[in-house]
């Protein structure tokens, strides 16, 4: 198949082109940003292209001929060039349905989140309206997907504590009671490149967790012990978390916002779990973290092999 990918020069999008190129489908990533995302271009089968993806008849032209769309772009936090919840959740989404049909393609995956239209974040209520469009858009066949945190190699989560404990002595944490459901990035992949041709994922929506549900804190602690480091976690109530994610939202990359605050007051935690339809048992993070974090044993041995091989 011939896809084309809105979205996908991030850290899941290279998992999923990975799925989709493994699969001989041809993918074409549609990018603002084509010069600093080149790696992209670099697997056999993916092919990046720089658009204007709120551009109508840019999108229009790059979907024709296509056999699918696949609808992933998102931030976690607004900026103040532009990219709000509202202009890349809610109005891209209504600009590529609208591309898709002008084109002829009745084919569209999206990759929205865990509790979509839920709770107060503008982030959730965003993704909620996004929904809320593909699923008017009955002439298309559209399959949604709705994942809990997503980890693998590259991630902006489990990478992001780890540098902060590898910094910190002890850590103040917010929301340290928010359940979370963290999910493979190679596992929503496989989902998301098994649905394609699969009739009766039109029309669906699938909630994708991983095997386990932990809190923040535990998840954090989790991480410290992965790494080695003796850290003490300090959980902050809720009006400490409040304050504290105000005063994050105003440091250069955001690490915590007060959206993410508000997200964070809604369990991220599946109550259907998707993979079952798909025959996928989901990788827990013990299983896959450590490896990206610390290295494997297996993976030092190959490169002191290397090293040796060069001198």
């Amino acid at each position: 198949m011939r896809i084309v990918l809105i979205g996908a020069s991030g850290f899941y999008g290279r998992h999923l082109l990975k799925a989709l190129t493994s699969d001989q489908h041809q993918c074409l990533v549609l990018t603002r940003a084509a010069v600093r995302r080149g790696c992209v271009s670099l697997l056999p089968g993916a092919e990046l292209i720089q658009a204007d993806v709120y551009d109508h008849d840019a999108l229009v032209r790059h979907f024709s001929g296509a056999d699918a769309v696949v609808s992933m772009a998102g931030i976690l936090n607004e900026s103040g060039g532009g990219n709000t919840f509202q202009k890349v959740h809610v109005e891209l989404v209504g600009g590529i349905v609208e591309a898709c049909r002008e084109a002829g393609v009745t084919r569209l995956l999206h990759v929205s989140a865990l509790n979509a239209g839920k709770g107060k974040s503008q982030y959730l209520k965003s993704k909620g309206e996004a929904e809320a469009i593909l699923r008017a858009a009955e002439d298309l066949n559209v399959s949604i997907f709705r994942p809990s945190v997503i980890f693998g190699p590259g991630d902006n989560f489990f990478n992001m504590f780890a540098a902060m404990l590898k910094l910190m002595p002890f850590m103040p944490l917010a929301c340290p009671n928010a359940r979370l459901q963290p999910v493979y990035a190679g596992d929503v992949a496989a989902a998301m490149a098994a649905s394609l041709e699969d009739p009766m994922t039109f029309g669906k929506s699938f909630e994708l967790g991983g095997p386990k549900v932990f809190t923040l804190k535990e998840l954090v602690q989790w991480t410290a012990r992965t790494l080695g480091k003796h850290r003490l976690i300090i959980g902050l109530p809720k009006p400490a978390s409040a304050a504290m994610a105000t005063a994050m939202g105003m440091v250069p990359g955001k690490p915590l916002s007060r959206d993410n605050y508000l997200s964070l007051q809604t369990d991220n935690v599946s109550s259907s779990n998707g993979f079952e339809y798909f025959h996928i048992d989901p990788l827990g993070i013990e299983l896959v973290v450590p490896y990206y974090l610390t290295g494997s044993s297996k993976q030092r041995r190959l490169q002191t092999f290397r090293r040796h091989h060069r001198n």
